[in-house]
Parts: C-alpha cells; sequence; structure tokens
C-alpha cells in the first residue's frame, strides 16, 4: 500500500471516543468514584434487613461484584459449548 493511500485510509476511519487513552482512563475513574460513592452511601443510607449478613458494610458492593465475577466466568464456560468457526453463516 502506497503513503497516499495509507493517510487517505487513516483520514476515512472514523474517530470513536474510546480510541484515545485518555477517554478510558476517564471512564475507569468515574467508574471508581461511583464504587466509592456506593460504598460510602452505607454509612448514611438505614437498610431494611430481612437477613442478617445484609447488614454488614459494603455487602451490597461484594454482592455486586461477585455476581459479576461470576457472570464471566460462566460466560467463559459457556463460550466453549456454544462458540461456533468464524465462517459458520458463510457454509
Amino acid at each position: 500500500m502506497s503513503e497516499q493511500t495509507k493517510t487517505d485510509v487513516k483520514k476515512d476511519e472514523k474517530k470513536h471516543v474510546f480510541d484515545n487513552p485518555k477517554n478510558v482512563k476517564r471512564v475507569i475513574h468515574a467508574l471508581y468514584v461511583a464504587c466509592a460513592i456506593s460504598l460510602a452511601g452505607d454509612f448514611f443510607i438505614h437498610r431494611h434487613a430481612e437477613h442478617s449478613w445484609e447488614q454488614l458494610f459494603g455487602f451490597y458492593a461484594l454482592y455486586g461484584f461477585a455476581a459479576c465475577v461470576l457472570l464471566v466466568l460462566l460466560a467463559k464456560e459457556m463460550r466453549k459449548v456454544i462458540m461456533r468457526k468464524e465462517d459458520y453463516y458463510d457454509e
């Protein structure tokens, strides 16, 4: 590919928000702040817990984290069962 063609391709490529690593870092920092705020909310919000473990500090943060980890691990295992070849629909 010639130099002129490469530059033409780069000009035609549309830049997305997350192509810039600074934007990715901003989103990650925003998620850290959201997690800290929700964890700090345990000090100020009175919960009407039905089970004793719901009254533990940070219970809902840990519960959400554990649920997300479980979903990722489950998805990785499901991938082995339902994954198809790349050209599955072309055949």
